[in-house]
């Protein structure tokens, strides 16, 4: 089993920066990718950006190319996501999951198995 829970949610202005963890216990070793999605009220649950686990491949979202960065500690049990310049349909629940399945799409949520509770993000004035 692995457990993983988010944190560094909140509120934050638009053109801010937001920076997020997630932090895994547990099985930690072996996983081939972690990811983040997000969730705004109403919407289905989207990918946000995700990092193989050596952190040489990462994969963005458009709409987080170049204002988000994606990184993961030397241990590999924390992933982190930077967000700068936020808009406020960046707005949502922000879930963390890891993957342990070779050769999955990264962007996929069908890739995960495993999820975080979540973390709120709202970007407002």
């Amino acid at each position: 089993q692995v457990q993983l829970v988010e944190s560094g949610g909140g509120l934050v202005q638009p053109g801010g920066s937001l920076r997020l963890s997630c932090l895994a216990s547990g099985r930690t070793y072996s996983n081939y990718f972690m990811g983040w999605f997000r969730q705004a009220p109403g919407k289905e649950r989207e990918f946000v950006a995700a990092i193989s686990w050596n952190g040489i491949r990462t994969d963005y979202s458009d709409s987080a190319e170049g204002r988000f960065f994606i990184s993961r500690d030397n241990a590999k049990t924390t992933v982190f996501l930077q967000m700068n310049n936020v808009k406020p349909e960046d707005t949502g629940i922000y879930y963390c999951a890891t993957s342990y399945s070779l050769g999955a799409p990264m962007t996929e949520g069908r890739s995960y198995d495993y999820w975080g509770q979540g973390t709120q993000v709202t970007v407002s004035a």
